[in-house]
Parts: C-alpha cells; sequence; structure tokens
C-alpha cells in the first residue's frame, strides 16, 4: 500500500512542474518519470530504513516521498537546461 502512496505523491507533486519554464529533460513525460521515481526510491529507502514493511502506511509515508519526488524533478530539469543552453545557438537549416 505505501507503494501506491509513494507513486500518488509523486504524481501529485510533479502537476507543479507547470510553472516552471519547460526544459526538463523528455519534458513533462520526463519530469513525470524523474517525480515518480525519485518518489519510489526515498520512499522504500525510509521505509525500510526504520524497519516498517511496505505495506504499512501512516502519515509519515507521504512525507517519505516529497524529497525524492523534488529531487528526482530536479535532476531531470538540470539535464535538460544545460542540455538545451547547449543547442540555443544552432542555425535552424
Amino acid at each position: 500500500m505505501a507503494v501506491l502512496v509513494w507513486f500518488t505523491v509523486g504524481v501529485a507533486l510533479w502537476h507543479f512542474t507547470v510553472f516552471f519554464p519547460d526544459r526538463f529533460w523528455g519534458g513533462i513525460v520526463g519530469a513525470l518519470l524523474g517525480a515518480v521515481a525519485g518518489a519510489m526510491l526515498t520512499g522504500a529507502l525510509a521505509q525500510i530504513a526504520i524497519g516498517e514493511s511496505v505495506g504499512e502506511t501512516d502519515i509519515a509515508t507521504v512525507f517519505y516521498a516529497v524529497p525524492g519526488t523534488l529531487i528526482g524533478a530536479g535532476v531531470l530539469y538540470l539535464i535538460g537546461s544545460r542540455s538545451a543552453d547547449d543547442h540555443e545557438f544552432e542555425p535552424v537549416a
């Protein structure tokens, strides 16, 4: 059940990426995948570190996924903005 919570938190916070310029690596779909992957990773690490099973949920389960969501989307934004800067002045043929 905790996996569903982490996934939902990742998707919920991903919706706020519309307020940023579209420089995510892979576009909006890349932002979604980064947010969900980060949420799953930090959620699982935190849940396992405190000794709870993946089936147990409480209010803290939501907060375990928040940092990973931000980190995952942030990393893909940095990668995308760097690649956009590299191709910024290429002439269009």
